[in-house]
């Protein structure tokens, strides 16, 4: 069967699961949600069914047994396959190797800041900086967490180039806050 064009954020992170080692989906979840990666993923038992259905469709997965705990429904274990290992690994290389720019919204918010009020901005752009400030320490609380459960650094890695571009972002901001207060960016109607 022909193989997806490209690999969702959910079925990279379903056939990574898989390369570690044969599960069912529900495995998966609790595992993804163990590391926390829904910081990283959209992910909901559902769409992670769907997602393991479409990567059996092609090709990058098999189902390799099926088992029943008391009363439970059904639970088919899947394995990745050989061709489902190489997407993985062309995926993770594309994502890793190619910037894409994603057209996040606060970027044009804030180039279109200029049609609120100074005072309205600053007040924003306050809360905002708080936000990410309070984000920066749950992110610093999941590493001890993760730190103390004894979860390979390998799996969460992420963490510190999350918290590295927060902290940046809140730096900016703050430094932005500075500049607008204190006028060296105006925010005069006689200026064009």
């Amino acid at each position: 069967m022909a193989e997806p064009r490209t690999l969702t954020p959910l079925a990279v992170a379903a056939l990574a699961l898989l390369a570690e080692r044969p599960s069912h989906p529900y495995e998966m979840y609790q595992t993804l949600m163990q590391r926390s990666e829904d910081r990283l993923v959209k992910v909901r038992p559902g769409s992670l069914y769907h997602t393991v259905d479409r990567l059996e469709a092609h090709g990058l997965v098999r189902a390799t047994g099926t088992e029943r705990e008391g009363n439970r429904p059904e639970r088919t274990t899947y394995e990745i396959t050989d061709e489902g290992t190489r997407s993985l690994g062309e995926r993770i290389t594309e994502i890793i190797g190619t910037p894409v720019n994603e057209y996040p919204e606060f970027p044009l918010g804030l180039g279109e800041s200029h049609n609120l009020p100074l005072e309205t901005v600053v007040a924003l752009l306050r809360k905002r900086v708080s936000l990410i400030r309070a984000d920066t320490a749950v992110l610093d609380d999941a590493v001890e967490h993760l730190t103390q459960r004894g979860v390979p650094a390998k799996y969460w890695i992420d963490v510190r180039y999350q918290r590295a571009l927060a902290t940046a972002d809140a730096d900016v901001l703050e430094s932005l806050i500075a500049d607008l207060e204190s006028g060296v960016v105006s925010w005069s109607e006689d200026e064009h």
